[in-house]
């Protein structure tokens, strides 16, 4: 084969891979914890339930947070209440996305219900339709477990990729992939009937 002919050859093979690195690399995927952060409600283990073997939470003062919670909330189980948020968390983008009030009602505060009913009724009431898929299954890391009075607290720093599909009234659909950060605020009243969490509170968080 001529040497021209090769680097002919050569040159083409290069512009191809170039070309699907830029559109591997080249993907809008940035961080926005302020663009219409989610709610994940986390349910309680069942009474009894033993601990979940998934090695020992190594920072000092979050262990001894979560003993305090354990003795008056014995059945707290800080990797079983994890498993249990990262599940519930792709439920509630969905319903959310989806204008699911009944899927949300029961896992979130009445405040918190209001700030995203009130979302829900805004994009009705523009006509728009949103659908929301998670790339991979989010990160969610334990900030803090402990009591205020009656209450239970626990905060979760949730790490999230995906792609949000958005489609205004008379318009084109625009899809967008991005990663978000946020800690979420769940709490349960110590003692009631219903052993579930509900989201109280959602920030902004570093990745």
């Amino acid at each position: 084969m001529p040497v021209t002919f090769q680097i002919v050859i050569f040159a083409v093979i290069a512009a191809v891979l170039l070309f699907q690195l830029y559109n591997v690399l080249g993907k809008k995927v940035g961080r926005q914890p302020e663009d219409n952060p989610k709610p994940v409600p986390v349910p309680a283990p069942p009474a009894g339930a033993p601990e979940a073997a998934r090695g020992p939470v190594v920072d000092p003062a979050l262990t001894a947070a979560i003993a305090g919670l354990k003795t008056r909330d014995p059945n707290f189980d800080p990797h079983r209440f994890l498993e249990g948020a990262r599940q519930a968390y792709e439920t509630i983008v969905r319903a959310y996305a989806k204008g699911d009030r009944d899927a949300l009602r029961p896992l979130l505060t009445d405040k918190v219900m209001g700030s995203f009913e009130a979302g829900i009724a805004a994009r009705e009431a523009r006509g728009d339709a949103e659908s929301v898929e998670l790339v991979h299954a989010p990160r969610a890391d334990l900030e803090l477990a402990t009591t205020e009075g009656d209450r239970a607290l626990a905060k979760v720093r949730f790490l999230a990729e995906v792609r949000g599909s958005l489609t205004p009234s008379g318009g084109e659909t625009v899809t967008e992939e991005r990663r978000t950060a946020e800690i979420w605020t769940f709490e349960r009243r110590l003692g009631a009937s219903d052993p579930n969490w509900a989201l109280a509170r959602v920030e902004p968080a570093t990745a």
